[in-house]
């Protein structure tokens, strides 16, 4: 499988980068725009919250006028945001640069503000549905989902029940997070073990990325399912919402959306419906909001050894990445980290700094023993200390003058590695093996 760099994108990087034609249709749509204004950084939502009642252009020169000598940095990267999501429209002058705000955006985020929005379905009374999870069930249910997705995406045969996706849609997900060498269990790759330390939230949004992105190319509309998610992040957690609300295409797409946990749904007589939990509502929060974040917490000891509690199959199949897990009781994983253990994860591409940085290690300060990150790093040098490049060893040559020509032809070429004058022989890089080849076999003519 290819390898890709994992990214920690939210929604508004999704919504950037649509086509303007399609980001002026999302703007029509009054639950994104304040979805949006929701999920800004702190000073593009003051930008916009200002600028929203002002009908003429606001020059560059006023706008930096907002904003603290000390805080030009984010008053570039605010800007910048507002231009690529089309928020900003860019007026250039003769004299100066003048900027305002999309009108539909502008409209519609008035509307939302001073008469509400109305969402295209309501919740279904009670004496329809049969009785409704608590809340503390809907959010042991998401977790539980959610886990059990992530452990069939790295590790299959973990997973307590498969979900529905196909097998294509699982390879798709697992794009840049796996790599299968032939014969051999895919193993994860330094991308991979990089999303399994993102928080929930970062993580969500990469799957329905992959989801959206495979989605387009079967001829399902993007901004429609965009649209949709952030519709339903402003549906209330724990309500049940008629399946008869949805399109074709939305329906389908809330089955998939089960299997992450982000709604349940529910069988009654005559009617079905789904239950969006909290994975669904926080859907537009930011990417600074950490809440979403698992609870447990890791002890590592001077003596190499690993406490982590938490009960999670996950926690311990991403621990056993680089340690060696001895056993686990209800609520605690026991392991240790050896020199064997830390191979196998550097060879899987995870760096020594990544180890060190697990979130629920990371937390404490300090979070792990000094003696412990300095053996983890000599243990990584020592697989750095040798490079191999491939190259190829050339001997017996018939004159000095053809080797020092030989000589020659590879320190121009940049491939000379290894050089012994005196007995006549090289090692040059196997890059430019077809050169030197040329060139001696010319001289023996």
């Amino acid at each position: 499988m290819p390898q890709v760099k994992i990214i920690a994108k939210n929604f508004m990087d999704m919504v950037a980068s649509l086509p303007a034609i399609k980001l002026d249709m999302l703007y029509r749509n009054q639950f994104i725009c304040e979805a949006i204004l929701r999920s800004m950084p702190p000073l593009a939502k003051k930008y916009v919250l200002q600028m929203l009642y002002i009908d003429v252009p606001v020059t560059a020169k006023s706008l930096e006028e907002w904003v603290l000598a000390d805080g030009s940095s984010k008053h570039k990267v605010a800007i910048d945001r507002l231009i690529q999501l089309r928020i900003l429209e860019v007026i250039d002058r003769k004299k100066e640069t003048s900027y305002k705000l999309n009108p539909t955006f502008q409209t519609n985020l008035r509307k939302h503000l001073i008469y509400g929005g109305i969402l295209p379905r309501e919740p279904m009374p009670s004496n329809v549905t049969v009785r409704l999870p608590t809340s503390e069930e809907l959010d042991a249910y998401a977790h539980e989902q959610w886990e059990c997705f992530l452990l069939q995406l790295i590790s299959s045969g973990q997973a307590e029940k498969p979900t529905n996706f196909s097998s294509s849609m699982m390879r798709i997900f697992q794009r840049g997070l796996l790599c299968q060498r032939e014969k051999e269990a895919p193993r994860l790759t330094e991308s991979g073990f990089q999303f399994l330390l993102m928080d929930t939230n970062a993580q969500l949004w990469y799957i329905i990325r992959e989801y959206i992105s495979n989605s387009e190319e079967q001829g399902v509309d993007q901004a429609d399912l965009i649209a949709f998610l952030l519709e339903l992040s402003f549906h209330t957690t724990g309500e049940a919402y008629n399946m008869n609300t949805l399109t074709d295409d939305q329906r389908a797409m809330i089955k998939d959306l089960s299997d992450l946990g982000l709604v349940k749904l529910q069988q009654g007589r005559k009617d079905s419906w789904f239950i969006p939990t909290k994975l669904a509502t926080n859907l537009s929060v930011s990417l600074t909001d950490s809440s979403s974040r698992k609870q447990g917490f890791v002890v590592v000891e001077t003596n190499f050894r690993m406490y982590a509690y938490s009960s999670s199959k996950l926690h311990c199949e991403i621990l056993r990445l680089f340690s060696r897990v001895e056993y686990q009781l209800p609520n605690l994983i026991v392991g240790a980290i050896t020199k064997e253990s830390l191979y196998n994860a550097f060879e899987n591409g995870i760096a020594a700094e990544q180890q060190n940085a697990h979130p629920r290690v990371a937390e404490k300060l300090p979070s792990v023993p000094e003696n412990v990150t300095d053996q983890i790093r000599l243990w990584e040098t020592d697989l750095n200390r040798v490079e191999m490049t491939p190259a190829h060893f050339y001997d017996d040559f018939p004159s000095r003058d053809v080797f020092e020509a030989a000589s020659d032809l590879a320190r121009v070429h940049c491939g000379l590695l290894w050089e012994d004058a005196k007995k006549m022989r090289m090692v040059v890089k196997a890059e430019i093996h077809m050169l030197m080849r040329e060139q001696l076999r010319g001289q023996n003519k």
